[in-house]
């Protein structure tokens, strides 16, 4: 990243011809340089946190637009710098003039994500903080939207402070017993140690638990359409998006790859994926589907067994199915018989189906948003994990805690035991920034849009 002490200004609202475009300077000269070409109160005497109307001017004085501006002063601002927010009409000829008249009056373009990293520079977010911001912009349904926001405000922050307060305290007997190892002093059985390690230990693997659910919850979460060729697995894809997406054909096989399509559901996104239909087969081509059908399965966090009511249940397809977290039989085509066949034994959740005449779709839904919240339950005091690089951070210092528990069953000496003990508290600061480098927050900086 360039200079942090220059002044920077990018658009901020999303590229195109809008109502609006806002631009946004930030940084020392933030006010010397709007200054050049702004006309209207001094923003010398522009109180913080107020909105003025004036006109923006070319550099040979002429009127380029009327504007907005809202100035906050430093260090109330979210970069923490004086910064200058900028309303003037979406004309692309506007934006880009605005900005070649805010270079030419000092300030430079900002790069990916520079506001958010100055804002993480001056200790109004931390790095958990900072990569929520990106989540709450990308958020895609209202679930993600909610975990986004609750990590941006900091609980999931908090929950991670309380972690590492612990472990500083336990590193502070460890290294009392270390001091006084040669003294008749005792400050901490090793049965404490060892339970104050235990209550790390399962708090730390309770959020990397919850990240296969944060996950899905914030990408979408996969639900795969198995069954047998002609069981109604592609019209019911249809009739879920209210379009003939996939192609309906009574030629077995017709379906030769997956097909994936989004479709948001109550408060969650759903990606469904229509999969080829599974039988034995001597068509090379159908074979691969069907291998593509199978990696599906195991993708999916919830599986769709589409099953034809008026045949023989296809016990099969429950073995092949069983291992994942939740399971939904929808039996098709109950408009052409008044007795369905049904699965034997305790197959799960079970809804009766027509995706010809639509009946039961409400019913489907509505087990679908179930197990979405049953996802969302798994958030322990509102938490989950959404992102790759904090599990992998948990993962890690889970791991550490393991080497420090087995080091102090088998009564290690305080210093290896103490070693490991550093090793947690070292991955868990990679997740809020407490402990970093530059080339960590290159990479999350750099997948911000310039204008945040």
């Amino acid at each position: 990243m360039s200079q942090i002490n220059d002044t920077i200004c990018a658009i901020s609202t999303a590229p195109g011809v809008g109502g609006i475009a806002v631009a946004r300077v930030s940084g020392p000269q933030a006010i010397a340089v709007v200054s050049k070409l702004w006309r209207g109160k001094p923003l010398n005497e522009i109180e913080t946190h107020t909105a003025h109307l004036g006109t923006i001017v070319d550099s040979d004085g002429t009127p380029l637009d009327q504007a907005v501006l809202v100035l906050y002063r430093a260090p109330g601002s979210y970069t923490g710098e004086d910064t200058i927010e900028l309303s003037v009409h979406g004309s692309r000829y506007v934006q880009r003039r605005l900005l070649q008249l805010l270079i030419e009056a000092g300030a430079r373009l900002a790069e990916a994500g520079e506001y958010t990293r100055r804002a993480f520079a001056a200790g109004n977010l931390d790095l958990a903080q900072a990569e929520a911001v990106a989540d709450v912009i990308a958020s895609n349904s209202r679930a993600a939207h909610r975990i986004a926001l609750t990590q941006m405000r900091g609980q999931y922050s908090r929950r991670l402070a309380h972690l590492r307060q612990k472990l500083v305290d336990l590193a502070a007997l460890l290294e009392l017993e270390l001091d006084f190892s040669e003294e008749e002093v005792e400050f901490a059985s090793r049965i404490q140690l060892k339970q104050t390690a235990e209550e790390i230990r399962a708090e730390v693997s309770r959020l990397l638990a919850s990240f296969q659910s944060g996950q899905a919850i914030k990408d979408g979460i996969p639900v795969a359409i198995v069954g047998l060729t002609n069981a109604g697995k592609s019209s019911l894809l249809n009739a879920l998006l209210g379009d003939e997406r996939a192609i309906v054909s009574n030629i077995p096989g017709t379906t030769r790859d997956t097909i994936e399509e989004t479709l948001e559901i109550g408060e969650y996104l759903f990606r469904f994926i229509d999969t080829a239909g599974l039988r034995d087969t001597v068509d090379s081509i159908e074979q691969i589907g069907i291998d593509r059908t199978r990696q599906s399965i195991a993708k999916a966090r919830i599986v769709i067994v589409v099953a034809d009511s008026t045949q023989p249940f296809p016990a099969e397809l429950l073995d092949q199915t069983a291992h994942n977290a939740y399971r939904i039989i929808a039996l098709n085509k109950i408009d052409l018989t008044e007795r369905p066949n049904l699965p034997n034994g305790d197959a799960g959740k079970i809804v009766k189906i027509s995706a010809r005449t639509h009946s039961g779709l409400d019913t489907l839904r509505n087990a679908l948003q179930n197990i979405a919240d049953q996802e969302c339950g798994q958030a322990d005091e509102g938490v989950l994990v959404t992102n790759q690089r904090h599990a992998q951070a948990l993962d890690n210092a889970l791991k550490s805690i393991d080497r420090m528990i087995d080091g102090m069953n088998a009564d290690l000496p305080s210093d290896l035991v103490a070693q490991d003990q550093r090793e947690t508290l070292h991955h868990l600061g990679t997740i809020t920034g407490t402990i970093t480098t530059p080339d960590i927050l290159n990479t999350i900086f750099s997948r911000f849009c310039v204008g945040k």
